[in-house]
């Protein structure tokens, strides 16, 4: 009896890999390594409780994502390639018995740019697909003769589309952010007619190396890195799941990349504005100090010159705007952080205390370096009201206290 020989998925992967390259430029290798992890796990999505999306993202057009999709396409099961697609019918789709498909987004920002207000119902399904779990609630039939059925969602689900993409949706995926070639980068030229059944000879080998490991990954908890927890861990762990079955290099290669790809996603992500404003707040504005008038905290505000305080909704921000962001967040009682009066030599100003806003720092900003708490000097006494109340508050830095009055 002859015995089958056994598929070396580090072998196989190595190819997948370099298969991309020929016609890919991807900005790091750590982008090369998830898109060929990805690429196996979709063979494997019935072994996960989550499946990321991966997302090609770039500032401009010309930057290789839609290549990047067809790619993609010759190596996962069931492709199904879209610009344009109601929710209701990818339901459908989903839900066939044909098996699961792999979805791929191309010009996904159409989808979520600022004129598709009406395609939340897709942002739905992105979302809701992703986790096993997920799932929507239709009612199908016609006229009073409907009744209600939950449509599955989960399925693999690749994009490509300029700008960025809703924070429900990004912190879902796997981000490669794709640049347009040097011109030193070359690719091979891709032509669908020749290139289109090498593709899917590896998609036939990787669907044969998914059933020799399908019992194993299913049963997996792969070790994450250090730090990765949560949303990123969930992100991650289909991929390293499917790197600890593949072996050889691959395992330590995928935890390389998957911290390399965390750190670069949040050194790209753009805080919500409360985030940013309670992190301007306890480094730029407060830096210390115990307790800060309305008024001297909107002068520091202003004064950023690379924040967006100085135009929120064509106006800048006020003492009633600052009140209803802060107000979002609550303090170590558990209450709203609310304006509270300030004892001055000129009067009783309302402002705000450290106190109140230690449990939203601690909670939602970033961690603070020694240097940005010392290095930023919060100037208030620009005005004459403001200078009245800096001088002679002892929660005053004294280094503010000392700051040349500007004219306005």
């Amino acid at each position: 009896m002859t015995v089958p020989h056994a598929i070396d998925g580090a072998t196989l992967l190595d190819e997948v890999e370099a298969f991309h390259r020929r016609f890919n430029v991807f900005p790091t290798e750590a982008a090369y390594v998830a898109v060929a992890l990805w690429d196996a796990h979709a063979h494997l999505i019935d072994c996960f409780e989550t499946t990321p999306r991966i997302a090609f993202l770039s500032p401009e057009p010309g930057s290789g994502k839609s290549r990047a999709l067809e790619i993609v396409e010759l190596l996962t099961p069931r492709p199904v390639a879209t610009v344009s697609a109601s929710a209701n019918a990818l339901y459908r789709l989903v839900d066939s018995a044909e098996g699961l498909p792999t979805v791929l987004f191309d010009e996904v920002d159409t989808i979520f740019g600022p004129k598709a207000g009406a395609d939340e119902a897709l942002r739905g399904f992105l979302n809701a697909g992703y986790r096993r779990i997920g799932g929507a609630l239709r009612c199908v039939g016609e006229g009073s003769n409907q009744n209600a059925q939950v449509f599955n969602s989960y399925c693999a689900v690749a994009m490509a589309g300029l700008g960025s993409l809703p924070d429900t949706v990004l912190t879902r995926s796997v981000i490669v952010r794709m640049r347009k070639r040097a011109p030193n980068e070359k690719v091979e030229p891709y032509r669908q007619r020749i290139h289109e059944k090498q593709g899917h000879a590896l998609r036939d080998r990787l669907a044969k190396w998914a059933d020799t490991v399908r019992d194993q990954v299913a049963q997996a908890w792969p070790a994450m890195p250090d730090g990765v927890t949560d949303r990123p861990a969930d992100v991650w762990e289909p991929l390293l799941a499917v790197a600890d079955a593949i072996g050889g290099d691959w395992p330590g290669r995928a935890r390389a990349a998957c911290l390399e790809l965390i750190s670069a996603a949040h050194d790209n992500d753009e805080a919500s504005l409360g985030v940013r404003l309670l992190t301007d707040l306890r480094d730029k504005v407060f830096c210390g100090a115990d307790r800060m008038p309305t008024a001297a905290i909107i002068e520091c505000l202003l004064r950023m010159d690379d924040a967006p305080w100085g135009d929120l909704d064509d106006k800048p921000i006020n003492s009633r705007t600052l009140a209803r962001l802060l107000g979002q967040y609550v303090t170590p009682a558990n209450k709203p952080i609310k304006p509270r009066g300030i004892r001055t030599p000129s009067g009783f100003p309302k402002g705000y205390y450290a106190d109140d806003l230690t449990d939203a720092w601690t909670r939602y900003c970033p961690p603070s370096s020694e240097e940005s708490a010392t290095s930023a000097t919060p100037q208030v006494n620009r005005g004459a009201s403001v200078a009245d109340t800096a001088t002679p508050i002892r929660h005053m830095s004294a280094q503010a206290a000392t700051q040349p009055t500007l004219a306005r």
